[in-house]
């Protein structure tokens, strides 16, 4: 059944506000209320803070008002009754206090355990959106910047398709440029009669990479030729299109395994698939009086920019800034998409700036940021080690990403070992638990840091049981689903038949808490930072254990009211998880 969300906390509550704001100052047009949540819980649960704001704008104008403090007790008398709100107080210089009805807040618990959380789903201005991101180089191994880019941007991919946003997934693959020319003509030199099956004449990508390029760097007549063969492969011929095609597909095998394990579903769409548009994309541009001849090349001068954004280069070949216009082009008037959010690293962030930039010049996307269409860099800092320095093996490469997970799946199923569940659980159990858990860990530790810092990748932290780790949240919500388990009750049966309270303070904080995931999702949504809803779900488990620690909930005379919380919370926390990517895990 689709009930239609009456909105998150803050939105139901400045709704009523907005009434009374009419009220109070009807010639002052309409007043957005600035509605929080208290930042002291002994004051209230939320805040009105227009009076101050109001009272600047009506003194001197013949107001019966004397002061913002009366202002704010104005706004309080006015507002509608309504059974969301128990009391209500003043503080200071007119800010209005308010406490929610515990019964109102038990009862729209009850209410999304009846209906599924999907009614709890806010809904954001925006019908389809783009989020591109992961987006590997082809014949290169998937490291552990991709990883942050997969991590971050299918996070953000679920949020906004909990908020029922219809989302285009982009792998926007390296798949075309100068690097093709080096990898076909050292194949063609590997295997000079044509016979060639890709596996078998690649082996180790990342290897043969590295030798063609070393070929690349040392010898001018295979440079020459690798440049000659990029003319070829971008002519179209034929043998040079199916040598690119087969190295892509081997590339293109190695990190769909990845994406499997880390459940992260893509579409690709890589470099090659915008470059027929890109001819027809500048000419647009140069339509619009922006493409300037500059040393040769065609370029694009960005207000406040030293350099301009070179859009066909010297040799008339096409560039990153050729192919990213004729995407967001192609994303704008082809795709529809409403948002097109880029995940990539902070390095890149003057790029797209100069790229958006030049795309408002063309009247593609709106002068001001807030309209949409609109296009927004999500950028996110560096993985380091643990002497602080970027994150790479002893060997000093880049960390591969598959031993990464192999070795967080295999300390995970080290500990679950020490401690005994061999014995209890088939082979199967240890080895699924320790693959959530271990893939979870490596999410969650990179999910929790506002995105645009670096971060420190360290298996001790990542995997440790306690503090804010999915190792701790993983057994929070597994101990939960055991109270419920222990209690021999049918958890179905008591959302129909059993009544929640909220009576003891414990009970009352869980219940806002949990309430508040709505606000929470739409939060992060907007701001595009997955640190938000992390930071929300574990203060969520710490409410629970303070909850648990002080409320009998088995054998209480409270018990079915406390097992429907305790529900209620498995169920958030679980929505969490899906939306962070992390798999769930029910006994530990």
């Amino acid at each position: 059944m689709d009930l239609q969300s009456a909105g998150s906390v803050k939105q139901q509550i400045a709704k009523l506000f907005e009434e009374s704001l009419r009220t109070t100052v009807p010639d002052e047009g309409d007043v957005e209320p600035a509605i929080a949540p208290c930042q002291n819980p002994k004051f209230g649960d939320y805040q009105c803070n227009n009076a101050m704001g109001l009272w600047s704008r009506v003194k001197g104008k013949g107001t019966q008002f004397k002061g913002p403090q009366l202002v704010g007790q104005a706004i309080m008398n006015n507002l509608p009754p309504s059974e969301m709100i128990e009391s209500c107080t003043i503080a200071g210089p007119g800010f209005v206090n308010i406490i929610l009805s515990k019964h109102w807040i038990a009862k729209s618990i009850q209410k999304m355990l009846v209906h599924t959380i999907e009614t709890w789903a806010s809904e954001i201005p925006v019908k389809r959106a783009v989020v591109d991101f992961s987006s590997p180089n082809i014949a290169k191994e998937m490291h552990v910047g991709n990883l942050r880019s997969t991590i971050i941007g299918d996070t953000l991919a679920r949020m906004l398709e909990f908020s029922k946003v219809e989302v285009l997934r982009r792998n926007h693959v390296g798949d075309w440029g100068t690097q093709f020319g080096m990898l076909i003509e050292y194949l063609f030199e590997k295997f000079p009669s044509g016979e060639v099956s890709g596996d078998q004449a690649i082996g180790d990508l990342q290897a043969f990479y590295k030798a063609s390029k070393q070929r690349f760097d040392s010898d001018p007549a295979f440079k020459e030729r690798a440049q000659r063969a990029v003319v070829s492969l971008q002519g179209g011929e034929e043998k040079y299109r199916k040598a690119w095609a087969e190295i892509c597909e081997i590339s293109r095998r190695g990190y769909e395994s990845v994406y499997q394990r880390l459940g992260v579903q893509l579409e690709e769409k890589g470099e090659s698939f915008y470059n027929p548009y890109i001819p027809r994309v500048v000419e647009l541009l140069n339509e619009k009086g922006l493409i300037e001849e500059s040393e040769g090349a065609r370029v694009i001068f960005i207000k406040g920019k030293k350099i301009p954004l070179i859009v066909v280069k010297k040799d008339g070949g096409y560039n990153y800034a050729s192919t990213d216009l004729a995407a967001l082009w192609y994303r704008l008037y082809e795709e529809k998409a409403e948002w097109i959010i880029y995940v990539t690293d902070v390095g890149q962030r003057e790029h797209f700036e100069m790229v958006f930039t030049a795309a408002k010049q063309a009247g593609w996307l709106p002068a001001e940021d807030n309209k949409y269409p609109k296009a927004s860099h999500v950028g996110f800092g560096l993985v380091l080690g643990e002497d602080g320095k970027r994150f790479r093996t002893r060997s000093t490469e880049t960390v591969k990403l598959v031993d990464l997970l192999d070795e967080a799946k295999n300390r995970c199923r080290e500990a679950l070992v020490q401690r005994g569940k061999s014995e209890e659980w088939t082979a199967e159990e240890l080895d699924k638990t320790a693959e959530a858990v271990g893939y979870g860990a490596v999410k969650y530790a990179d999910l929790k840091n506002n995105r645009s810092t670096n971060y420190t990748f360290s298996f001790d932290q990542m995997l440790n049981d306690k503090g804010n780790t999915a190792v701790y949240l993983l057994y929070a919500h597994a101990r939960i689903c055991s109270i419920i388990r222990r209690s021999g009750k049918d958890i179905e049966e008591l959302k129909k038949i059993g009544t929640m309270e909220l009576d003891h303070p414990d009970e009352r904080v869980l219940g806002l808490h949990l309430l508040q995931f709505l606000e929470i999702v739409e939060e992060a949504c907007t701001n595009l930072l997955p640190n938000i809803l992390c930071e929300y779900l574990y203060n969520l488990s710490e409410d629970f254990t303070r909850f648990y620690t002080n409320c009998q909930v088995v054998g209480s005379a409270e018990e079915t009211s406390r097992l429907l919380l305790c529900e209620a919370t498995a169920i958030v926390m679980r929505k969490c998880f899906y939306l962070l990517g992390i798999t769930p895990v029910y006994k530990i």
